[in-house]
């Protein structure tokens, strides 16, 4: 394993998921449930499988109902709260930056509330040897958002923003959707991550896209952030009701079982 796995965890869930309506009109997006299960406590059990002691979780819209379902505690993980008072007109960067005392406490994992994934997913960023690690899947035609372009020695090399098919860059190289889950290096953190996201929010930017920022640190800061491949394992992004009916389909009948794979093949190509 290139580090220790981080023992705390980040999960922006401040959002509307204003085209999950009518189920978001009462529930926040992070608790509306796959197959039963609400997609935050998916996150939330996965980081406690893989020693993750603390989760830190920027709240807005209804956040009283995310508090009241996960509580201070959540198993075995002490859970604290950010709000934010402004999720209705700002982006995921904002959030994330509200969360800068958590992002300066020491290496961390990076989650957006809306992924419904594996617990092998967060297993397979910390066997890449490197300091930041982003999980990434092949770009399939039903997925829509960002995408990365990856270099020959498994780093992502540029960032593709809002893809809704899969496309080929200028340079013919395949893209693969980001799954917004990440490991992030306290050094990192510390002299890159949040000193971008002050200069970002001092400068008016609110409604900026972490992906946006992620992109600007990869392709003009030099952030050397390793792709970790989860080409076989199952995953979705929540952002509307056909997403929704899709990880139901994904996530209905599959096995729990591990993937054959070896976990040590998951850097780059």
């Amino acid at each position: 394993m290139a580090t220790d796995a981080p023992k705390k965890a980040i999960i922006l869930a401040a959002g509307f998921g204003s085209r999950l309506r009518p189920l978001t009109d009462l529930c926040p997006k992070p608790l509306v449930e796959v197959n039963g299960t609400p997609i935050l406590h998916n996150a939330l059990r996965n980081l406690e499988a893989v020693g993750v002691e603390e989760a830190t979780i920027v709240v807005g819209y209804r956040k009283d109902a995310i508090q009241y379902s996960c509580g201070s505690c959540f198993g075995g993980l002490k859970i604290n709260y950010v709000e934010s008072t402004v999720f209705d007109r700002t982006g995921s960067a904002y959030s994330l930056w509200l969360a800068r005392d958590a992002l300066l406490s020491g290496d961390c994992y990076l989650l957006e509330g809306d992924v419904f994934f594996e617990e092998d997913t967060l297993r397979y960023l910390n066997v890449i040897d490197a300091f930041d690690v982003a999980a990434v899947a092949p770009f399939e035609p039903s997925m829509q958002g960002s995408a990365v372009t990856l270099s020959e020695n498994g780093l992502i090399s540029a960032f593709c923003l809002k893809q809704t098919a899969v496309t080929l860059d200028g340079n013919g190289l395949p893209l693969f959707k980001t799954m917004n889950i990440l490991r992030f290096n306290s050094v990192t953190l510390r002299n890159t991550i949040v000193p971008a996201l002050n200069d970002l929010i001092g400068s008016g930017a609110t409604q900026a896209y972490t992906e946006e920022l992620l992109a600007h640190l990869v392709e003009s800061r030099g952030l050397q952030l390793a792709a970790a491949r989860c080409d076989d394992l199952r995953w979705y992004e929540i952002d509307s009701t056909d997403d929704l009916r899709i990880a139901e389909s994904i996530f209905s009948t599959a096995s729990l079982d591990p993937p054959a794979a070896s976990l040590e093949h998951r850097i780059g190509g």
